[in-house]
């Protein structure tokens, strides 16, 4: 299912996503000259600071989302060597066209992760890099469990009697085997511990109504606000705000480093 995405909302509460991504980028040691593909660009933010460090480069942003890649062309239109394109991760026709491939806070919206990984694999040069990072397992463990307690009460749970679960929080073991099957070297795969911090209610509301779409879609319009509003009391009624007013929920993320083999 196609979700509609709202990019100047999701940017508004997407601040964790691209502070995880700016710290793993530090790593890359991008020298300024390399070809860059980001596999799930959503509003552009990373993509363009990609395209920034690299100014003899070039750097294609990619996303399943017609209403984000168009915000993202438009935001960023002033970067020359910056290019965004509606692209499924699962079809990927490069060849041999990227030295770097990356995707952030992506990946877990997909099922099956061999054509994703086959297809960053045809696009990397000889001895490229891919980085990646998306919820993994036990991701957001606790939020879900409310998620889940307000979907199966009235009036909500009409909505979802023939619901499953959407995302897909892999492992490291799982996840190695896959590397290696589509012909990548793995470099680094683990789970990482993180703590999401939102500004009040309010806060993890925005998150909820960016990211939890699966959930909020499935909803007459004029109910989501109150369904996102339910589960968020519920969850704060369990874990409270912080001494300074912040909402605090516990993610884990699939952290990836691997190479084409030369």
């Amino acid at each position: 299912m196609m979700h509609k995405w709202d990019p100047e909302d999701y940017r508004k509460s997407s601040s964790a996503q691209f502070g995880w991504a700016m710290a793993l980028i530090e790593g890359l040691k991008i020298k300024g000259d390399e070809r860059i593909l980001d596999i799930g660009c959503g509003d552009g933010r990373i993509t363009a600071h990609l395209a920034g460090l690299v100014p003899h480069g070039r750097v294609l942003g990619i996303d399943v989302s017609p209403e984000m890649v168009s915000f993202a062309s438009r935001d960023h239109a002033h970067c020359v060597n910056l290019h965004f394109q509606v692209a499924d991760a699962s079809r990927l026709n490069f060849q041999e066209e990227f030295d770097v491939v990356v995707s952030f806070a992506c990946l877990h919206w997909v099922k099956d992760h061999i054509p994703v990984l086959e297809g960053v694999r045809r696009s990397l040069v000889p001895g490229g890099r891919f980085l990646m990072q998306c919820g993994g397992r036990g991701n957001a463990a606790r939020l879900f469990d409310h998620t889940d307690k307000t979907a199966a009460r009235d009036p909500w749970k009409q909505y979802f009697s023939d619901f499953s679960f959407p995302y897909h929080f892999y492992g490291p073991e799982q996840y190695r085997l896959w590397l290696e099957q589509a012909g990548l070297r793995p470099l680094r795969v683990k789970l990482v511990a993180k703590d999401m911090v939102h500004q009040g209610q309010e806060g993890l509301e925005g998150i909820i109504r960016n990211t939890w779409l699966p959930y909020t879609e499935r909803l007459p319009s004029r109910l989501r606000d109150d369904f996102v509003a339910e589960m968020a009391r519920g969850y704060l009624k369990e874990w409270p705000l912080d001494e300074n007013g912040r909402a605090h929920v516990q993610m884990m993320r699939l952290e990836v480093e691997a190479k084409r083999p030369l």
